[in-house]
C-alpha cells in the first residue's frame, strides 16, 4: 500500500484534537458513565491497567483512527478532500461501523442504553472532529 500525500500534521492535530474531546466528554458525563456502566471510580481506577497505560493506549488509538480516516477521504479523489467531506466520511464510519458494533457489544453484554448512549456519541464526536480536520487541513 502507498499513502503518499497523507498530511501527517492534520493526522497529527486531529489526533491530539480528539483526545482533548474524549477528556472534556467524559469530564461531562464521567458520572452518567459510570452509573450505565455499574461502576464507581474506584472500581475503574484499580482494574486492569494503570491510567497513565490506559491513556497512552487511547492516544495511540486516536493516532490510528486518524490515520485510517485520512487514507479513507484520500480516496475520495482529487479535489473531493475537503471540511465537508471530511465530516460526511466520518458521518458514515461512525454510522455502519462504530454505532453498530456498540449497540451488538453492549447488547450482548447486558449494558445499560444510556452507556451505549454515552460512548456512541463520544466516538461520533471523535470521528467528527477529526474528519473535519482531515477534511479541512487536506490529506
Amino acid at each position: 500500500m502507498h499513502f503518499a500525500g497523507l498530511n501527517f500534521l492534520a493526522i497529527g492535530i486531529a489526533a491530539v484534537v480528539s483526545f482533548v474531546f474524549g477528556g472534556l466528554w467524559y469530564g461531562v458525563f464521567g458520572k452518567a458513565w459510570m452509573d450505565a456502566l455499574g461502576k464507581s471510580e474506584a472500581d475503574i481506577r484499580s482494574a486492569g491497567r494503570p491510567m497513565p497505560v490506559l491513556l497512552g493506549i487511547t492516544f495511540v488509538a486516536q493516532l490510528v483512527m486518524a490515520w485510517v480516516l485520512a487514507g479513507t477521504i484520500g480516496h475520495l479523489g482529487a479535489g473531493q478532500v475537503s471540511l465537508r467531506n471530511g465530516l460526511i466520511s466520518a458521518g458514515f464510519i461512525w454510522f455502519g461501523f462504530v454505532l453498530t458494533t456498540q449497540i451488538v457489544n453492549h447488547g450482548y453484554q447486558g449494558a445499560k442504553s444510556a452507556l451505549t448512549a454515552i460512548d456512541s456519541l463520544h466516538w461520533l464526536g471523535v470521528l467528527l472532529i477529526q474528519g473535519a480536520i482531515i477534511g479541512w487541513m487536506g490529506v
